[in-house]
């Protein structure tokens, strides 16, 4: 556990609370860490049947902390750690989101069962404006769920996704109302916890299908990410963004 991730284990579902707000939750190496250890616990534990992720404050998780990954590799080392344990993570994943949802904190929730968003909630994939390439298997998932036109849009362009459009396009299950947003959340939590688990579970497996493409696609992902991370294009990307001026790209 690390200060800026909070761990709630309670009858059956363990709770992870992406708890940095005044950074947007966005999320650093030994975050990443930390909810990795929880899912991995969640996967071990008999008595855990199900995860929900949320974010406190006024967003949900904006993304990669560029600072802590602009320091070393370590950062994006536990990155993919986590992009690797939720894609394998075999029991329902539930999420509530509220505010921004930026770069890992959209692609995870094509990872998970129940997404459930407050009308605020904005979906963003800025990866090639970073100078970056999709992670998480985005660049499978996305355009499988939303249609190549739309995943373009948002992985292309970068345009974001407000909460009714997400609705239309099945990223969200429903959308609820921000002051019930994780008590929604919990009681559908709740709710898996007294399904048969055997069922339960094989269904899930059934609707998530044949993995090794997924993994194949991952792996893609990350060997471009990990080479685009040192780019020239990336660190004026990111050296723009933290000096909040327009990047300057060179072509040719």
């Amino acid at each position: 556990m690390t200060e800026a991730i909070v761990i709630v284990d309670q009858d059956g579902v363990i709770e992870i609370h992406i708890d940095r707000p005044d950074k947007k939750n966005a999320l650093t190496g030994a975050m990443y860490r930390a909810m990795t250890a929880a899912l991995t616990e969640a996967a071990e534990r008999p008595d855990v049947a199900a995860v929900l992720i949320a974010g406190r404050g006024d967003a949900f998780c904006a993304g990669n902390d560029l600072g802590d990954f602009m320091a070393g590799p370590e950062g994006g080392a536990a990155a993919f750690a986590f992009i690797q344990a939720i894609a394998a993570f075999y029991k329902p994943l539930v999420a509530a989101v509220q505010g921004l949802a930026v770069g890992v904190g959209t692609t995870m929730l094509l990872h998970c069962d129940l997404v459930y968003a407050a009308p605020d909630a904005r979906f963003v994939m800025p990866f090639v404006n970073l100078g970056l390439v999709p992670e998480a298997a985005s660049s499978l998932l996305a355009p499988a769920l939303l249609g190549h036109a739309k995943a373009a849009a948002m992985l292309l362009l970068g345009e974001p996704l407000d909460a009714e459009a997400a609705d239309r396009a099945g990223l969200v299950t429903a959308i609820v109302p921000k002051s019930d947003l994780l008590d929604h959340a919990r009681v559908k939590a709740a709710a898996l916890v007294v399904k048969p688990p055997r069922a339960l579970a094989d269904t899930r497996r059934l609707m998530r299908g044949d993995r090794s493409a997924l993994a194949a696609r991952m792996e893609e992902e990350a060997v471009l990410f990990r080479a685009a991370l040192g780019s020239a294009e990336a660190q004026e990307a990111f050296a723009a963004f933290l000096e909040k001026r327009p990047p300057q790209f060179r072509r040719g």
